[in-house]
């Protein structure tokens, strides 16, 4: 196809948004583009195609999400009127009704299910847009031979916003409604399948996206937790792990190419490998029924000698030669064990480091959110963990302005912070999210109290985390080291995530970053720091990129370590 239109392979130029697991899933897609000979382009005015990896996670997730589309479709059609736009992931696999009525400028959509078969998706889009000449205005026809204009962008949010009240009166009538909707519809390439099932291997093509030092391993996908104020089960499907020969001969092929830190990631993956135990008819009937602690425990305990777990996951990665570290992330605190803390601490590979997500600490919110954990069993958790591990960092996030959300409640989630003193902690304002129990709920906080409440518990752990920080000076840390440091780096202060909150921000007046010449610093990250996410170790010198070395801390900032050579 491609040497019948272009005489030349199609180039393609793709942008992820969102999370390190939609990060993998554009990996996936540049993998089965190059395999069907296509050319990955970082130029988007000289792209054939366009895909948009998108994220709806949360409002702020989403409205990034849309903007981008936009803005893309709006270049397109200013610049390069036969570029081929695509939407890929959860903003689709949430709206797969709406999307292709609100933005008829997108050329093709596509799912979760469907990243690995990219290249055919692609190729058919482009070959539709070739054959309707390119013609923005041509392409936007219904089915009516109308002529459309593109989505527009308030009109779309306002949509999304209110999409579950749509569809269950579109549900009930009246049919006008259904005919207004569908007589403009655009008639785009529509792949996404209502309730994914996908869970990628080590024979699937992938091109890395992260450094060679380190990248992110998919243990597995989808969700089987009820948590209120979520809407990833229903955008993901329900948890499915891959199996564990295939997750460690993924990881031998990673650590022999030079990689140095394999990042485990999934929805939870502290679940991995329990929705493949077998189940007696006695046993509990499903997967979601084990998710609170007790059952969980009582599940692990009833699994047969060689059951797959993420404790055997781990200990098997640990006996991998190398040096290396690998970090474990996204894990629930529902279905922490001892065994995983007796496996952290006897396994040297496995970095001193937790990410446990809590959410919220009063049982009143707990109860609310559908956490399925208590405070106590929070409180002993931690404890247990911190004993286990000597010296582990653990870093969480917290929701504030839920609904239903005292001043009394959040301060007791302030005092909670202050008492546990996490190594790194981030802190969202909650985000109502059509499709959710909690987005239905009453007692919704307007957002001035969520912000101000958000900026609060940064306060709180600001001063937690230049304590933390001055904690290390003078102690000698393993480092591995990223990249030269810059002006832009050193003057980057305030790091957030859509799922990790905001975790660097700081007060006022407060040191951002070393106030050095960039030329004579490198960035680190040591056990305590995940990429992109977490502190960083500004070292000293000269030291080869992508290697482990030993620094001698020397100072810090509000977050960062400032550091020289060991040696």
């Amino acid at each position: 196809m491609e040497q019948k239109i272009l005489n030349r392979p199609v180039r393609v130029g793709l942008i992820s948004l969102g999370c390190a697991k939609n990060l993998v899933d554009s990996e996936i897609m540049l993998g089965s583009l190059l395999q069907s000979g296509m050319e990955i382009i970082n130029d988007p005015g000289k792209a054939d195609a366009i895909i948009i990896n998108t994220c709806s996670f949360i409002d702020s997730a989403q409205e990034e999400s849309v903007d981008t589309i936009l803005q893309s479709a709006q270049l397109r059609d200013a610049r390069n009127p036969n570029q081929t736009v695509i939407v890929s992931g959860c903003l689709p696999q949430r709206f797969r009704e709406e999307l292709p009525k609100l933005m008829p400028e997108v050329d093709a959509f596509m799912g979760i299910d469907q990243v690995a078969r990219a290249g055919e998706i692609v190729r058919e889009a482009v070959l539709r847009r070739r054959n309707l000449g390119g013609d923005p205005q041509t392409l936007t026809l219904s089915p009516k031979g109308e002529r459309r204009k593109g989505g527009d962008r308030s009109k779309v949010l306002r949509t999304l916003a209110g999409a579950d009240a749509l569809r269950a009166e579109m549900a009930r009538g009246p049919d006008r409604l259904k005919a207004e909707l569908h007589a403009h519809a655009a008639e785009p390439m529509f792949e996404v399948t209502a309730r994914p099932n996908y869970i990628p291997d080590y024979a699937t093509p992938r091109f890395r996206l992260t450094p060679r030092h380190f990248t992110y391993v998919k243990i597995a996908e989808g969700c089987n937790h009820p948590c209120s104020f979520c809407i990833i089960p229903r955008m993901r499907g329900g948890h499915r792990s891959r199996l564990q020969h295939d997750i460690v001969t993924e990881a031998r092929q990673l650590i022999s190419e030079g990689v140095k830190e394999l990042n485990l990631i999934s929805q939870d993956t502290t679940f991995y490998g329990m929705d493949t135990r077998r189940r007696s008819s006695a046993d509990l009937p499903a997967s979601r029924s084990i998710s609170a602690p007790e059952n969980f425990r009582a599940a692990a305990r009833a699994l047969p000698h060689g059951a797959e777990t993420i404790c055997t996951l781990l200990r098997e990665l640990n006996e991998i030669p190398g040096e290396f570290w690998v970090r474990l992330l996204y894990t629930h605190p529902a279905h922490w064990t001892d065994e995983l803390i007796q496996t952290i601490a006897e396994c040297p590979k496995v970095a001193r480091y937790v990410d446990m997500p809590l959410q919220h600490i009063h049982p009143v919110m707990l109860e609310r959110m559908r956490r399925e954990t208590s405070h106590e069993y929070i409180r002993d958790l931690i404890t247990r963990i911190r004993a286990g591990v000597p010296g582990i960092a653990i870093r969480t996030t917290f929701i504030v302005g839920f609904p239903g959300e005292t001043e009394d409640i959040f301060e007791n989630l302030l005092e909670f912070i202050r008492e546990t003193r996490f190594e790194r902690l981030g802190v969202f304002g909650y985000s109502q999210e059509e499709g959710t129990k909690a987005g239905r709920m009453g007692q919704q906080l307007p957002a001035k109290t969520k912000t101000e409440r958000r900026n609060r518990a940064m306060a709180e752990q600001h001063r937690i985390a230049r304590a933390v920080s001055q904690s290390f000076v003078g102690k000698t840390l393993k480092v591995l080291i990223e990249s030269e440091a810059n002006t832009r780096e050193l003057q980057k202060a305030n790091i957030h995530s859509w799922e990790h909150g905001f975790l660097r921000e700081r007060p006022r007046g407060g040191a951002a970053a070393p106030p050095y010449r960039a030329s004579r610093y490198l960035i680190g990250r040591s056990e305590a720091d995940a990429p992109d996410i977490d502190g960083r170790v500004y070292v000293r010198g000269r030291l080869p990129i992508g290697h482990f070395t030993q620094v001698k801390i020397i100072g810090h900032t509000d977050y960062d370590l400032i550091a020289q050579s060991a040696y």
